[in-house]
């Protein structure tokens, strides 16, 4: 994976041939799934395919002109910064909310990559035709409201647009969430096997005090290193690292405290009902932030997180 700006200019103008023709067929795609249920948005997402489809001709022709017809292939997946998106088979059915949901967060990232590639790149033309399309992503969203309101019947029209609120999402609920997910489950072996083992309520502290402190150092440093934001709008690495890090060792932390209680007994059953909690806050939240559905969350989490429990228990006793 490459840093954005170790780019060259002809792999920058690659790049965004490559995000223009994934956006357009998105789009297309969109178009596809709403045709039966919602045919007026499907010509809302048709006529914004053609548009993306018309920034790549224009990139295609610059490129041409300046490098040759030979265009290597560089996908979002190679330049570390660029938001994951789930392929659209894997969302059917589709609904008009999640694709505008996934449509605004689309527009944001593209108009940050125009912005910071005009600015990397030397030459005057390759600079003017990137700072015209970020200006035109800029102006995408009056575009998509006009085009809206040409196609799509009043009372479906969103009144609203939640892009930088999807973004804030990437930026804080994303790392937090995957902090406390880590810090709640992966503990929980090492800390209930020490308790089972020990049957002392200190040791066992100390164990989920070490074992929640180095997760959250360890997941800290992945989180900030994995994306710098620079394309995503996730905002500092070191921030998102932060934020990750604190997320793990809270969520180690919340059964291990329970064991500052000398009677080892009460102490188990308290963290015992503390990891219960702790599932279901997850659970709530990947439902709530992450679109992910109710029973498929708890199934994933709280399952997941019973088997590395019963894990830590079998492990200690034996």
């Amino acid at each position: 994976m490459k840093n954005f700006s170790d780019l060259s200019e002809q792999e920058l103008l690659a790049l965004a041939i490559t995000l223009e023709e994934e956006d357009s067929r998105i789009y297309s795609e969109f178009a596809h799934g709403l045709q039966d249920n919602y045919p007026d948005t499907a010509k809302l997402f048709r006529a914004m395919a053609d548009e993306e489809s018309s920034h790549r001709h224009r990139l295609l022709t610059l490129f041409r002109t300046r490098f040759g017809d030979h265009i290597p292939l560089i996908r979002r997946q190679d330049v570390r910064g660029f938001v994951e998106r789930k392929p659209v088979w894997m969302s059917r059915p589709l609904g008009i909310d999640k694709v505008r949901e996934q449509a605004e967060v689309m527009e944001a990232e593209t108009k940050r990559f125009y912005m910071r590639a005009a600015l990397q790149s030397p030459d005057a033309s390759v600079r003017q035709l990137l700072g015209d399309l970020a200006a035109e992503e800029r102006r995408h969203e009056a575009k998509a409201e006009r085009l809206e309101a040409k196609y799509v019947p009043h009372d479906l029209r969103e009144r609203e647009h939640e892009a930088e609120r999807r973004l804030f999402v990437l930026q804080i609920v994303q790392p937090g969430l995957a902090g406390l997910m880590d810090g709640s489950v992966s503990t929980l072996a090492p800390l209930f096997a020490a308790a089972f083992a020990t049957r002392a309520s200190w040791p066992t502290f100390l164990v989920g005090l070490a074992a929640a402190i180095g997760a959250g150092i360890s997941m800290g440093f992945a989180e900030a290193l994995s994306d710098n934001g620079s394309l995503t709008g996730r905002g500092s690495p070191w921030l998102r690292g932060l934020v990750c890090g604190a997320m793990t060792a809270v969520g180690g932390l919340g059964h291990a405290l329970p064991f500052l209680i000398s009677d080892f007994w009460m102490a188990t059953t308290i963290a015992g009902a503390v990891v219960l909690v702790e599932l279901g806050v997850i659970a709530w939240v990947r439902n709530h932030y992450m679109d992910t559905p109710l029973i498929s969350a708890a199934f994933q989490v709280v399952v997941g997180g019973l088997l590395v429990f019963a894990t830590g228990i079998l492990i200690g006793m034996s």
